[in-house]
């Protein structure tokens, strides 16, 4: 059975108004703001120094879930795209997902998994690495996208987590390669914790919220929401532009575009399930507590009349987890004494 009838059979108000927003997703292209465009910017600087003087080194680019990082990498990637050619496929920037508890092992083969090595599962931790280092040459391979990559702090031990950041540098040396290192706050951790890796990552791209004390941060924001609007089906009865509203988005979330997005397109659901045509306060006050935060009371849904309508910041609440910056339940990290201090990183 096609999904659509099963959704339609089942919906909990038949009143909806289209099937076209039935399972709605917000189809839009990468959004080049400014924090976007800037981490594209010290990327391709990146890999321009690595193609004109042959200059390997790594940036890192960090921030919460949902700023965008990943979108980033994806986006820089596709301006280099693969070609194939008679005796090779040409790839000259690569991404990589770190895998879930990490090892040199398991890491050189999602690498090689990413280039398309049939044979990626086989082999010992040296054997792919020496394959890993002649596909890079042959390929072409001048830029190495690493997402994920706090993932690092999983490893199965302190022992292991050292032999993974130091097969990393060593990387670098032995191709020659830039890297771009993408992940969490945690991520710098995991950077630093590696005296010659660390000297190798001096730059560092941030790729934090909007923030909605800083008037032009916030102008900004309200303009991405301006330029969202029309690519919606249903129209609002307040433009999401409007300084109150953007306020109460901007609350609901964090003033991450990936919540901001999610929030949106749960609008939409729940207006048309509800026969409405346009995007109202409630209909928002339900995506919230649909798509991002289920337990939400109705003083801390930011789109309730008696909202707070503060950060949800706090301990217990929506966002409080995107503040945190270390490894939290990392047992490599508490074994090695790490944590991020404001002034940066220390050693317990």
């Amino acid at each position: 059975m096609d999904p659509l009838d099963l959704m339609r059979q089942f919906a909990p108000n038949a009143g909806y108004t289209s099937d076209k927003v039935l399972g709605y997703k917000l189809q839009l292209e990468p959004i080049y703001h400014q924090r976007f465009r800037h981490a594209l910017f010290q990327i391709a600087e990146l890999h321009h120094r690595r193609r004109a003087h042959g200059v390997g080194g790594g940036v890192l680019l960090i921030g919460p879930s949902g700023a965008g990082k990943s979108t980033v990498l994806r986006a820089y990637e596709a301006q280099s795209p693969r070609s194939f050619e008679t005796q090779r496929t040409r790839i000259p920037v690569l991404i990589v997902r770190v895998p879930s508890s990490p090892t040199v092992r398991s890491l050189a083969g999602a690498i090689l998994e990413a280039m398309g090595d049939r044979k990626s599962h086989r082999g010992t931790a040296p054997e792919k690495t020496t394959r890993l280092v002649d596909f890079f040459s042959q390929c072409g391979v001048e830029l190495l996208l690493i997402d994920e990559f706090q993932h690092l702090f999983y490893t199965p031990s302190a022992t292991a987590f050292r032999d993974v950041t130091d097969w990393l540098k060593n990387l670098l040396e032995s191709t020659g390669v830039g890297m771009v290192a993408c992940g969490l706050s945690a991520a710098e951790l995991v950077i630093r914790s590696n005296e010659q890796l660390s000297r190798r990552f001096s730059q560092c791209i941030p790729m934090d919220p909007f923030q909605l004390d800083d008037e032009a941060d916030f102008l900004e924001y309200r303009g991405l929401l301006k330029g969202i609007a029309p690519c919606l089906p249903l129209g609002c009865e307040t433009p999401l532009h409007e300084a109150n509203l953007a306020r109460r988005i901007h609350t609901a979330s964090f003033g991450l575009l990936d919540y901001t997005i999610r929030l949106l397109e749960g609008a939409v659901c729940a207006a048309n399930l509800a026969g409405l045509n346009t995007l109202s306060l409630d209909v928002l006050a339900a995506s919230f507590r649909e798509r991002i935060w289920k337990d939400v009371p109705d003083t801390l849904n930011p789109f309730h009349p008696e909202s707070l309508l503060r950060p949800l910041t706090r301990p217990g609440e929506m966002f409080y987890p995107h503040t945190r910056k270390d490894p939290v339940g990392s047992p490599v990290a508490i074994k090695l004494g790490l944590h991020q201090s404001k002034g940066g990183v220390t050693h317990a």
